[in-house]
């Protein structure tokens, strides 16, 4: 996963609707989502688990994620089990972690097979453990939070509870050298503008992208979360004027116009760029 230019959209479709795959495969996701835990019913799961089974036997149109059950309970052993053998998995998506010695486990029941995981923070204990379970193992691609979770737990009702939970994450998550994690789902379907609002306040955290329950989602978050043209432009003209830069003697770059830029800005327009370019990627693909 590129740090630069991470996936925007990620779809959760339930693993016992099978019917929904190839709808899910065709629609505007980055990464799809098929989920084993919240989203299946406990006496669904061994169907679900057959029906990964099935769709990861077989080549994909996009990266699929699987969201396993919890590791504590009694699902998440045969979980781990049947995606050791899962030929064409892109990662592992783990709810409820809350410590680094949950990766492991994790880990460990994969076995040899080096699989991105995805964990998925949705308890107090979980975000206080953020920066060790963001560097737990070499195989964490990214860090999010589980939000329904979470305010459960911390007895809040709305998302300014979660304003201090929501930073944490962005900060755990670059200290320890990965992307700038996604947001977790936004539950009302038809309410476009609530969603794009909420994913207003996530990226002025610091996040990027956000997971989706339904496709119509999408194009909310995806327009949300790409820079505007005037951010692509200023990027662009900042990476143009380092060619006639110079170094001063601390090293900071000095551009022709005086104008003094660090690493941190240089890496900065950097990433608008590469996410302006996934952007019309993704235009392109779909039209």
């Amino acid at each position: 996963m590129s740090q630069l230019a991470p996936p925007l959209t990620w779809l959760y479709v339930p693993g016992d609707r099978p019917e929904r795959f190839a709808k899910a495969l065709a629609s505007e996701a980055d990464v799809v989502i098929v989920d084993l835990e919240d989203a299946v019913a406990p006496g669904h799961k061994n169907a679900a688990r057959e029906n990964v089974r099935v769709l990861l036997s077989q080549t994909t149109p996009k990266p699929v994620t699987v969201r396993i059950n919890d590791i504590r309970s009694p699902w998440g052993a045969a979980d781990l089990a049947l995606l050791r053998e899962a030929a064409n998995l892109a990662g592992v998506r783990i709810p409820k972690v809350e410590s680094a010695a949950d990766v492991r486990l994790v880990r460990k029941g994969l076995g040899p097979r080096a699989v991105p995981l995805h964990c998925l923070i949705e308890s107090a204990r979980g975000v206080e453990a953020a920066f060790d379970i963001a560097s737990a193992d070499p195989t964490v691609a990214t860090i999010g939070l589980g939000e329904a979770d979470l305010r459960s737990d911390l007895g809040v009702t709305d998302e300014e509870g979660l304003l201090w939970a929501r930073s944490r994450i962005v900060v755990a998550a670059r200290a320890a050298g990965l992307a700038s994690p996604a947001m977790s789902v936004y539950t009302k379907i038809d309410d476009p503008e609530g969603l794009a609002a909420s994913c207003r306040r996530g990226r002025a955290l610091g996040f990027v992208g956000r997971a989706a329950i339904h496709p119509r989602q999408l194009s909310v978050i995806a327009e949300c979360f790409t820079p505007t043209t005037a951010e692509a432009s200023a990027a662009r003209e900042l990476l143009q004027a380092l060619a006639g830069a110079t170094s001063a003697a601390d090293g900071v770059v000095v551009l022709p116009n005086g104008q003094f830029v660090d690493r941190a800005m240089v890496e900065g327009a950097e990433r608008v760029i590469a996410l302006s370019q996934r952007a019309s990627a993704r235009s392109d693909a779909t039209h």
